[in-house]
């Protein structure tokens, strides 16, 4: 057995055995597979059969020994080692689709987004990002297919970028990806402590609030493996939904919640928008069919990065793929997931600005004026949300340790008894650290905006291209008497360096893999040079998104704010 970060392994070897897993997958499905149901399908088993059959139930079969050290990895032999990888892999499709949905703050942003962009750019800009996220989700699945094996899994978005490009860029994509996600645990207590305030009617501090929902996280965030999150995210589903409808009928029937006015999104347009006059009237609703205010393009753009939350999910989608059965029902998960977030949230969006106006919120579900339906929805709000956060705690936690504790320091991998005893002492210290990030932003609208453009829109839509551009110059560079070798274990290559890489680029593929077309023929190369155009003008958009949010974020600083470090909660306006 070898480490699962050896950089003596090359590109061809982990081609090969990617192969090989990607050839057994559809033998067990053909040979072991029962048909689902759509019951099935709609509610997935909390646990079942790994891939090839395996009882992924069965603990006898993950190695009991520290494999991050090589004297203990010698003692685990390569069959021992497969069968442990097949074990873990046990989510369905099913289980992927609810797990996609359940994102850090839902369809509750896009109101907001609207409201800041109008209409026209609303819809034409949430319609381009929801069609390059799908886009996006098959590069990545294009390159986790070509690299993830038993011998050697893919486990994180970091691993995809050691096997093509290298230690360091592994490193940057663990070091934004550890951001990301403690950022959205944060995010999540600061929202979830807003509902609760609401709930109080301000009268339970705003500080504790929010220290409410981080210590319920040091319990929630026991969960350990992703399929046993299936339940939980279906019921998240279903539960925003219902939230969905709620706010819906309430916005339809009664007024905005004029006293949040400061916190609105027309307050971030044009605070004349929003703020009452001498006798206390507010203006009335408006819409724009183009931007709202088209001399505060920091404002437009900030509400727009509040619409990239909705596709947030793509960081975690390598996680997802590594613990299924078969990685290639994760397009059909995928796919239908983004179509669900599409359709779904822009009626949301639309149809709550239409009656809101420059008056909603972010989350959406905090601008109800009647009590008693704003009270039902925070508390659903709250329930889908710790979920949401519990998911991303989960993957946060699983990153650091494997990616710090066990390859720097050797320490037992979670599957081990000691790493499980680990992990029950880890939760706490990383919601604890989540919540004392979100608590100093003053700005909550601006964190989001913040961590959208820096951590979301890289992992959804600058890395991919980038990764799948190397996974056909690596594949298509090999030439007639290279590739590797089993039976000695050896890569051969005839060249090196910078001609490899221009003939990879401006090859054809010359043999597929399993759910891989045998022959791209010149639109292979089409692909590569758009992916190139893709990958820059993605960096683009997050350069200027982040300068929209820190321009958002130093007005914030230099007025008085309250944060979650105050008892005075941020939506009330008295």
């Amino acid at each position: 057995m070898r480490a699962l970060h050896d950089r003596s392994i090359m590109f061809e070897e982990y081609y090969h055995y990617a192969q090989h897993a990607r050839a057994e997958e559809e033998e067990s499905r053909l040979a072991n597979d029962e048909k689902r149901g759509i019951l099935s399908t709609i509610f997935p088993a909390k646990s079942g059969k790994g891939a090839g059959g395996v009882d992924g139930r069965r603990q006898s079969l993950v190695p009991q020994v520290n494999t991050s050290a090589s004297e203990k990895r010698a003692t685990v032999s390569d069959e021992e080692w497969a069968n442990a990888s097949r074990a873990v892999r046990t989510a369905s499709k099913g289980a992927v689709f609810y797990l996609i949905t359940t994102d850090i703050l839902g369809p509750y942003g896009l109101p907001y987004a609207f409201s800041s962009t109008g209409y026209g750019p609303g819809i034409g800009l949430y319609t381009a990002f929801g069609l390059m996220a799908g886009f996006s989700g098959w590069l990545l699945w294009q390159s986790f297919m070509g690299l993830d094996s038993y011998q050697f899994p893919v486990k994180s978005y970091g691993d995809l970028a050691f096997r093509l490009y290298g230690r360091f860029t592994r490193y940057g994509f663990n070091i934004l990806q550890s951001i990301q996600l403690v950022c959205s645990v944060g995010l999540i207590i600061i929202s979830s402590g807003e509902a609760l305030s609401e709930i109080t009617k301000f009268k339970l501090c705003y500080a504790v609030c929010c220290l409410i929902w981080a210590l319920v996280g040091w319990v929630s965030g026991q969960i350990r493996t992703l399929q046993k999150f299936g339940w939980l995210a279906n019921a998240a589903v279903w539960i925003n939904l219902l939230i969905i409808f709620i706010t819906m009928g309430v916005a339809a029937n009664k007024p905005p919640l004029y006293s949040a006015y400061s916190s609105a999104a027309g307050y971030t347009v044009n605070p004349d928008l929003v703020s009452p006059d001498a006798a206390g009237n507010f203006p009335p609703i408006q819409h724009s069919a183009g931007l709202p205010n088209s001399g505060d393009f920091v404002g437009s753009v900030n509400g727009l990065m509040q619409a990239v939350y909705a596709y947030g999910g793509a960081m975690i989608f390598t996680e997802f793929m590594g613990e299924m059965k078969r990685p290639k029902d994760f397009l059909t998960a995928m796919w239908g997931a983004q179509t669900f977030i599409y359709l779904v949230y822009m009626f949301y969006g639309i149809f709550l600005y239409g009656y809101q106006g420059q008056y909603v919120q972010n989350p959406s579900y905090l601008g109800m004026s009647t009590y008693g339906w704003q009270t039902v929805g925070n508390i659903l709000a709250i329930i889908t949300a710790m979920i949401a956060a519990a998911l991303y705690g989960n993957i946060g936690v699983k990153v650091l340790y494997n990616n710090i504790a066990v390859e720097l320091f050797r320490a037992p991998p979670l599957t081990q008894r000691a790493g499980k005893i680990a992990w029950i002492f880890l939760i706490p210290v990383y919601w604890s650290i989540a919540y004392v990030i979100a608590a100093g932003i003053p700005d909550f609208s601006g964190f989001t905006s913040i961590v959208a453009a820096s951590c979301i829109l890289p992992f959804t839509y600058v890395f991919p291209p980038l990764l799948n551009v190397s996974l056909a110059c690596h594949k298509n560079a090999i030439q007639a008497g290279e590739g590797f070798d089993p039976a000695t274990g050896e890569v051969t290559r005839h060249d090196s360096g910078i001609k490899r890489w221009i003939r990879g680029f401006f090859s054809a593929e010359k043999e597929g893999g399993v759910g891989m077309r045998k022959s791209w023929g010149k639109l292979q190369i089409a692909l590569n040079c758009f992916n190139i155009i893709y990958f820059l003008g993605a960096l683009c958009v997050c350069a200027l998104g982040m300068y929209a949010a820190i321009e958002q974020l130093i007005e914030a600083y230099a007025t008085p704010e309250v944060n979650a470090f105050s008892c005075h909660s941020p939506l009330d306006s008295s």
